[in-house]
């Protein structure tokens, strides 16, 4: 059994910054890539940043330059750095990687339950 657990999502003002986690645990075998999602309400779902297993990034147009994210492979952890943030920005965060499960050849995605980030003044 896979998980992804999301955290450090919260109320924020206008130009301040939070850092999501995203931990994966369980039977584990490998992970490839991980990226984080966002859904605003009465929006789809967007890609938000993603990283792959050598270390390669992409990002949205909207969050080049103030968004950054990086994993820890040894401890299974993804990060979302987000500074400068933006009333836009206020979303429903997702979690998301495609692991190999430990003792299975096939790879699958998972998504976490997501972190709320809302940013107010």
């Amino acid at each position: 059994q896979v998980q992804l657990v999301e955290s450090g999502g919260g109320l924020v003002q206008p130009g301040g910054s939070l850092r999501l986690s995203c931990a994966a645990s369980g039977s584990i075998g490998r992970i490839n890539a991980m990226a984080w999602h966002r859904q605003a309400p009465g929006k789809q779902r967007e890609l938000v940043a993603a990283i792959t297993s050598g270390d390669n990034t992409n990002y949205a147009d909207s969050v080049k330059g103030r968004f950054t994210i990086a994993r820890d492979n040894a401890k299974n952890l993804v990060y979302l750095q987000m500074d400068s943030l933006k009333p836009e920005d206020t979303a429903l965060y997702y979690c998301n990687a495609m692991i190999r499960p430990r003792y299975i050849a096939t790879t699958y995605e998972y998504w976490g339950q997501g972190t709320q980030v809302t940013v107010s003044s």
